[in-house]
């Protein structure tokens, strides 16, 4: 859950902060899918019995960072983005339900006695 809070205040100053501060590492819209599909799966892992609450979370996050980017000087909010955004936020929690379910079987698996072959 840790994890998840962090990459939204990344998210956030990389968003907010002056355009020349602004990491680039990829494409605008891979980036925007990405770093939102890493804070859904980290949010989605650290929490995994509410995903509806989550993915609200991330769509959210998406369009008040978007409309945050108007109140700038250097910035500009668009639709778009917003979009892609919160798919990529959705997207991250969904990884992060599968492989909590993975986690989960693994868990009881382990805590099965063997079964004696004879």
């Amino acid at each position: 859950m840790i994890a998840g809070w962090l990459a939204l205040a990344f998210i956030a100053f990389a968003t907010l902060a002056p355009i020349q501060d602004r990491p680039m590492v990829a494409n605008l819209h891979l980036e925007h899918f990405a770093a939102f599909a890493a804070m859904g799966l980290a949010f989605a892992v650290g929490s995994p019995r509410r995903p509806i609450v989550i993915a609200a979370t991330m769509v959210a996050s998406a369009v008040v960072l978007e409309s945050l980017q108007l109140l700038t000087a250097d910035r500009h909010g668009r639709i778009v983005d917003a979009f892609v955004k919160a798919t990529g936020g959705v997207c991250g929690v969904g990884i992060g339900q599968v492989i909590a379910s993975w986690l989960s079987r693994i868990e009881i698996r382990l805590a099965l006695p063997a079964k004696s072959r004879y």
